[in-house]
């Protein structure tokens, strides 16, 4: 450990600062889970040409009906403000939906790490109104709701580590 004066001198009563030295260099041993990360990542198969795997079926899907649902709603609920919401705001919501599905059908990384954004967002607030239900039924609802956005974000993780499998760099020389 290094010591080195304060920036505003000794003078004004300030203590030097401990300065501790990190490793730089990558040279040093791989960690365990370092070790087991590799691994895992060597027994990924890179998605073939064309392949969708279920999950990005799924979700997918998912994606795309909740574009058009928004959509309908916004369009079709008149006085839309008092409930809350404006029609720009869901024609935005449901542009946005419908990129991702198209990006996520295209197969493409960002658009599936946008819609696991979306899930995460998701299985955060029904978490939060499984706190407040006050029936046995809203509580119900909320637990399938974690359950299956839980499902799904676990099965895109895979998915887009297969996406990224297929886009390794080589080592630089």
């Amino acid at each position: 450990m290094l010591l080195r004066p304060h920036p505003r001198g000794a003078g004004h009563g300030a203590w030097p600062i401990a300065v501790t030295s990190l490793p730089t260099s990558n040279s040093e041993q791989p960690t365990r889970s370092g070790q087991r990360d590799k691994q895992a990542r060597a027994m990924l198969t890179p998605l073939a040409e064309g392949e969708r795997p279920t999950a990005l079926l799924v979700a997918v899907a998912i994606a795309a009906l909740l574009a058009i649902a928004v959509a309908a709603g916004a369009l079709t609920i008149h006085d839309l403000r008092r409930h809350g919401g404006s029609a720009p705001g869901g024609i935005f919501i449901a542009l946005v939906l419908a990129a991702l599905a198209v990006g996520m059908y295209r197969r493409r990384y960002w658009a599936v790490l946008g819609f696991e954004a979306l899930l995460a967002f998701q299985i955060l607030v029904t978490s939060l109104a499984l706190v407040i239900a006050t029936t046995i039924l809203a509580a119900a609802a909320c637990l399938l709701s974690i359950g299956l956005g839980g499902w799904l974000f676990w099965k895109l993780v895979r998915v887009m580590g297969r996406m990224q499998a297929g886009e390794r760099v080589p080592p630089p020389a």
